[in-house]
């Protein structure tokens, strides 16, 4: 399990006085990144093989308020990877100091291609590291039809 710790500041409060839901996902994307990075995916890296991390979905649960100075823990278990490492998905959670879950989210996303923007396979060498990333206890391998399992699919505004 990756962690990655977080003191919430005033700009991450909402009209209510506690942690934003706007927070909750820069806190994810912010842990996300340092995990990638820690594990080999830095961003020089990932660019020079001209390939990005894009979100499809982040499914956020809500149990406790946090606020203003209190420390946050954002842990990262990978749930899910694609045998060419397209797919991937994440298990985030939030702690308080007190170890209480504030929060829980399943995040899945892919890979891009950042010159045809389009998904892709992993090059090699980066499915490689993607293989050995800690994983959860319900890691599963994904294939497509795990990126459509919700059946929410775009619809054309009527004018």
């Amino acid at each position: 399990m990756y962690k990655k710790q977080f003191e919430i500041r005033w700009s991450d409060v909402d009209a209510n006085s506690h942690l934003a839901n706007s927070a909750y996902t820069n806190f994810m994307s912010h842990a996300r990144m340092s995990f990638f990075s820690e594990q080999g995916f830095s961003m020089p890296e990932i660019k020079k093989h001209s390939v990005g991390p894009v979100v499809f979905y982040e499914h956020m649960y809500y149990f406790k308020e946090s606020f203003i100075g209190a420390p946050i823990t954002v842990t990262i278990e990978v749930s899910g990877l694609s045998e060419d490492g397209m797919f991937f998905m994440f298990e985030h959670n939030f702690y308080n100091e007190k170890g209480e879950n504030l929060a829980y989210c399943e995040m899945q996303g892919g890979w891009i291609d950042l010159k045809a923007r389009k998904l892709t396979s992993l090059p090699k060498d980066l499915l490689k590291l993607a293989e050995k990333f800690p994983k959860s206890k319900s890691f599963k391998i994904l294939t497509k039809s795990d990126t459509r399992e919700h059946g929410v699919k775009p619809k054309p505004m009527v004018l």
